[in-house]
């Protein structure tokens, strides 16, 4: 076993401030962040922060220094639980960097080797196309998905019936495999199993030994008022079943919603364009304008020009958190008549006849 004290440049005699401040030196100087792809630094920096981990422990420092016999011989394997991540928060701009990684490296390690955990089945991804209508008032529907499930002739062991997964000789059952490093051991999930701890000898015709099967399942999935394109709905454990036993993944169910011939959504506000003759903008009128829920008489103010804006408070799209609607924007398109009887022409030539306003006067320099 190295000299601790040595690794970390201090005196026997150093108080624990003093170990502190060596080793958030030498800590900055060997960070993998500091030092990417740098082997060397990184095999420098674990053994910094193992001696660190006993030096700053009262009673494992007085173990140690009561000689190798004591603090458990070579190899015994410590934990990092001593390791203070506020202090490399501190040290590293907010953040752990690359020391979280060789935490969660070593945070079970030494002696203790534990099988890893079973992961998670992989989550399913599913576009639901529905109409305009159906975003604004809601809709619930069914859908039909193509995914894995737990194979029913071997319910998921992935074994041949009448026989079992058996203990993998390759860790023991463990489902990891140590590797001694100095005083603390190295834990890595084991290569032949997988990490489950178990093999197969005689697969599961079935399934070919993946404890899973091909099928269409069905779900019923509640969109909710107010969706948009892109919005997704969670149906948790409805994705891929593990195979390792862990729990199954989600299906996330994106939203695609089809275009409006009337209306086009801006967040929660609808836009329509509403044509008016020339009259009822020079005069003012009140025109049907559609809206989600139906026609509503709109004012239309005189004197109103060609591309005005005129809002409809509550009339948009149902807000998707929260109670309520945004608004209807309505913008107001002039339209001008192709043909004109001979009254209207008579009548037109009459207005311009008494009519001194000029609209281009802002053009003349």
């Amino acid at each position: 076993m190295q000299d601790l004290y040595k690794i970390l440049g201090v005196d026997k005699s150093a108080s624990r401030e003093e170990i502190k401040k060596a080793y958030r030196k030498l800590a900055r100087k060997y960070h993998p962040d500091a030092n990417p792809d740098n082997k060397e630094a990184e095999a420098r920096f674990k053994e910094i922060s193992q001696a660190y981990e006993v030096l700053s422990d009262k009673e494992k420092r007085k173990a140690y220094d009561a000689g190798p016999a004591y603090f458990g011989g070579q190899g015994q394997g410590t934990t990092w639980q001593n390791i203070d991540p506020e202090m490399f928060a501190q040290m590293f701009g907010g953040g752990a960097g690359g020391f979280a990684d060789i935490f969660d490296m070593f945070g079970g390690g030494g002696s203790r080797q534990q099988r890893t955990a079973p992961s998670r089945g992989a989550d399913l991804n599913y576009v639901l196309n529905i109409s305009f209508d159906d975003s604004l008032k809601g809709i619930t529907t069914k859908i039909a998905v193509d995914k894995n499930v737990v194979c029913a002739t071997c319910h998921g062991s992935g074994a041949a019936p009448g026989t079992s997964p058996v203990t993998c000789p390759e860790c023991q059952g463990r489902g990891v495999i140590a590797q001694n490093q100095g005083f603390f051991a190295l834990s890595q999930p084991c290569r032949r199993c997988g990490g489950k701890g178990t093999i197969i000898e005689n697969p599961c015709p079935a399934c070919g030994g993946s404890g899973q099967t091909g099928a269409r399942k069905n779900y019923t999935v509640k969109i909710p008022p107010g969706v948009k394109t892109g919005s997704r709905i969670r149906l948790k454990g409805k994705g891929q079943p593990s195979g390792a036993g862990g729990p199954p993944g989600d299906l996330y169910v994106t939203v695609q919603v089809a275009p409006s011939p009337l209306f086009k959504r801006h967040g929660d506000d609808l836009h329509i364009t509403v044509p008016v003759t020339f009259a009822e903008a020079a005069l003012g009128a009140k025109v049907e304008v559609p809206t989600t829920n139906g026609n509503i008489s709109l004012t239309i103010p005189k004197g109103t020009q060609y591309g005005k804006k005129l809002r409809v408070k509550g009339k948009g799209a149902p807000h998707l958190k929260g109670s309520g609607n945004g608004d209807l924007l309505v913008k107001v398109k002039v339209v001008v008549p192709e043909e004109l009887s001979d009254e209207q022409r008579e009548a037109l030539e009459e207005y311009a006849r008494l009519s001194e306003w000029n609209p281009r006067e802002l053009l003349k320099n």
